[in-house]
């Protein structure tokens, strides 16, 4: 670990050298925000093999991975695609610009690069790999690439394990001419996507993999709380600090995280190559924290940065020395999941009468949630990790030929004094005005059952119905067990 000096300390309040950015005072920065690694903390490094899942030697075109005995594939790429073609977009979008719409500028970092959907930048290179590359123009202005997953809904099951995993090069740069290099393999919590991540950190942020100016080595990191000190020590979140990793740029290594919701106190697992070099549990912060930073959907993002907080606090850069065009090669991203209770639900087949009760883990799609054993009458399941944005899809609901006025919701909430959301219900599209809705706050628990009514308007006919959650608290604030109408 490096000492506090390694920082700068010219920035007066800012005492981390954290790049000047116009918001409003105590709203955490937008986008990827600054990661400080110069003052890390967390449990110390626990040099472990991992059993079933390690795997210690990558070639510059393996496959992806077979799930071990025990574990499920939920998502993976491998990029066969042609030289020179871009990403699948039913897997990926791409972020552009320096910022998400209505987020802080250049990330809320101080990175200067642009990015851009360009295969200049971002593309599959014929053998196997995705490469993100940052390009310097005549001009000496940066672009590159930055992509996240399409889906948001990477959880680890109640009662067991998400393991993420991807096999990298990091772009071959020294620290001769590597300065401002940025690479990095991370989650946001799904909640960030619809508030441009102006919720950050409280939504989760976990970081799998970063180096900063070809220093041959890479950080680990979990970022939650609040935007400025707080529980998990922010903006440098709770971190492995620099972990060497020797030829990280001349070859490809595989860097995992593990989130085990099978153990008592949870943890987060860091992997190199299959040693296990940091662990995170969660008695490391209140219940509350951990919660809303990791009990919900995350989405995936692979990026090159260029310039910002963090280089600057390892010597700075980009700068005239700074070599362009070395791009970060990805081989493969996995996504499973072992054992617990299914984060997904979906046992739906359509239809039914709208009178009748809909349990609601029986949806045909969703977005961001995940289900639960349930304690109401009847038992079973709910849904939840239900936080903004987060939606359930219901097919073919019949309301007959009498008009329908009403919801009635079976609900539950155990979240902080002062939050609270509404559920909205919208017909046959999500992006239709909502037909009624209803609001939650806290019932006295997560499993602490209450019936809530909306007003719906009259409804007729067979819809597909949509129930869609949002707060403005960037925490999730609901479970839903059943509902029906009348």
């Amino acid at each position: 670990m490096l000492l506090p000096e390694a920082l700068s300390s010219s920035a007066g309040p800012n005492p981390k050298g954290i790049p000047t950015m116009t918001r409003t005072p105590g709203t955490p920065p937008a986008g990827r925000r600054p990661r400080w690694r110069a003052l890390l903390v967390g449990t110390a490094a626990v040099l472990l093999p991992l059993s079933a899942t390690t795997a210690l030697a990558h070639s510059a075109t393996a496959a992806v991975p077979a799930p071990p005995t025990g574990w499920t594939s939920v998502f993976s790429d491998d990029f066969a695609g042609a030289s020179g073609t871009g990403l699948n977009t039913s897997n990926w979008l791409y972020d552009l610009g320096t910022s998400y719409p209505g987020g802080a500028g250049n990330w809320g970092t101080g990175e200067v690069e642009s990015n851009t959907n360009s295969t200049a930048n971002v593309y599959q290179d014929g053998a196997g790999h995705l490469a993100i590359k940052p390009i310097r123009d005549a001009s000496g202005h940066w672009t590159s690439g930055r992509v996240e997953t399409q889906r948001t809904d990477f959880a680890a099951p109640t009662g067991g394990v998400l393991r993420v995993q991807a096999s990298i090069q990091q772009p071959d740069v020294s620290t001769a001419n590597g300065a401002g290099y940025w690479p990095a393999f991370w989650m946001l919590g799904d909640a960030a996507r619809a508030a441009s991540a102006t919720n950050w950190p409280s939504i989760g942020e976990i970081d799998i993999m970063e180096d900063i100016n070809g220093r041959s080595s890479e950080f680990a990191t979990l970022h939650c709380g609040t935007g400025s000190g707080g529980p998990c020590n922010e903006t440098t979140g709770i971190g492995s600090g620099e972990r060497a990793c020797s030829g990280c740029q001349t070859a490809f290594h595989q860097y995992a995280m593990e989130y085990d919701r099978s153990v008592s106190p949870e943890q987060i697992r860091y992997y190199l190559d299959g040693t296990n070099f940091f662990t995170i549990n969660s008695n490391q912060v209140d219940a509350t924290t951990w919660n809303n930073a990791t009990h919900h959907g995350f989405f995936l993002i692979l990026n090159v940065a260029m310039g910002g907080g963090f280089p600057n606090a390892f010597g700075g850069g980009p700068t005239a020395a700074t070599v362009s065009g070395q791009p970060m090669l990805v081989d493969y991203v996995s996504v499973m999941t072992k054992g617990g209770t299914s984060t997904g639900g979906g046992t739906g087949t359509g239809g039914g009468s709208a009178t009748a009760t809909t349990q609601a883990e029986a949806y045909n799609a969703q977005s961001g949630t995940a289900t639960e054993a349930c304690s109401d009458t009847g038992g079973g399941q709910d849904v939840g990790n239900i936080g903004n944005g987060d939606w359930l899809q219901y097919n073919n609901i019949d309301f007959g030929t009498t008009a329908l006025h009403t919801i009635n919701a079976r609900v539950a909430s155990g979240a902080a004094s002062g939050v609270s959301g509404i559920v909205e219900v919208h017909l046959d599209s999500l992006s239709n005005a909502a037909v009624g809705s209803f609001s939650v706050g806290n019932t006295g628990g997560w499993q602490s059952w209450k019936t809530i009514p909306g007003s719906i308007g009259s409804v007729t006919g067979t819809h597909t119905v949509y129930l869609k959650f949002v707060t403005g608290s960037g925490q999730d604030f609901v479970n839903v067990n059943s509902f029906s109408f009348s």
